[in-house]
């Protein structure tokens, strides 16, 4: 692909009446682009998550302009008025807190609303704590799976793990470093003792990644009387060491039955061990099984 660059009209970078989708640094502030300061100090206006953060940018760059917030719950309430400001030829510039605004931040609303006006929607891309953990990671990164934030309710959060178990690809979460270990706890016993990496502090003076297994990671954090600062969580995808069919496995449970060799979870935990398949799996094979046994 050819680099080019485009000519502004009239000298003005940012055209009037667009919504500009703006990358923020995720910590050190000089981790943004030289395209992103131009527009944010052309644009009529700033809607921002949090107008004290974005301030503190602006005046890093000596840039003055117009702050409004606009973060998750009084961004529907605002679209109207956004809508109205684009349509009147005011260039509007959407920032998060931290990263690219819409990935697990406000924003996807309100672009939304302006694609159905048919309002020029502009991306200027930068950083994003998904793609910069990923880069650093070790782990596959031909194909991942973004999930960000885990649902805080534990029955959504039971089922968004279970059917992350199953993926063969890397997958990326979000989380605050006061719900990390208890995050840990489950995968662990959901993924079993997969490799995973823990980036914290990304680009600040406290970065650090924090690489092995499930277990290493749960270990080294619980060790600490106090975790500071988001965390990106990257774990190994599923992965089947051994080719083995559902007849195979459902022989092995009827074995573990017959013997008597404990519980079904603990049936579920030593033939997910052997084939190396999530024990929730085997656990809900087992169940069935049983209950059709029963039901004889």
């Amino acid at each position: 692909m050819p680099l080019t660059l485009p000519i502004p009209d009239n000298n003005k970078y940012c055209q009037s009446g667009y919504l500009y989708i703006v990358a923020m640094p995720i910590g050190n502030l000089q981790d943004i682009t030289l395209r992103a300061l131009t527009i944010l100090k052309e644009v009529d206006l700033i809607a921002t998550e949090d107008t004290r953060k974005t301030g503190l940018l602006l005046k890093y760059y000596e840039i003055k302009n117009r702050l409004i917030s606009c973060y998750e719950h009084n961004e529907r309430d605002r679209i109207p008025c956004f809508l109205n400001k684009l349509k009147s030829g005011v260039a509007i510039a959407l920032v998060s807190d931290a990263g690219t605004p819409c990935v697990s931040d406000p924003g996807y609303r309100l672009v939304q609303a302006a694609l159905a006006e048919n309002i020029p929607v502009v991306p200027i891309p930068g950083v994003s704590a998904a793609i910069t953990s990923l880069s650093v990671s070790g782990l596959p990164s031909d194909t991942f799976y973004f999930n960000g934030f885990i649902s805080r309710k534990k029955e959504k959060r039971l089922k968004q793990l279970n059917f992350l178990a199953e993926l063969p690809c890397t997958l990326i979460f979000y989380e605050s470093p006061k719900r990390i270990i208890g995050l840990l706890d489950l995968m662990i016993d959901i993924f079993q003792d997969r490799p995973a990496v823990l980036g914290r502090e990304m680009t600040k003076k406290y970065e650090e990644f924090i690489r092995g297994n499930l277990s290493t990671l749960r270990e080294t954090l619980i060790a600490r009387p106090v975790i500071k600062g988001e965390c990106t969580l990257l774990v190994g995808g599923h992965k089947t060491d051994k080719l083995v069919s559902e007849a195979t496995i459902l022989n092995e449970i009827k074995a573990g039955l017959e013997l008597k060799s404990g519980g079904l979870g603990q049936i579920a935990k030593i033939i997910s061990q052997e084939y190396n398949l999530p024990r929730k799996q085997i656990y809900n094979l087992a169940l069935k099984l049983k209950t059709e046994k029963n039901e004889l």
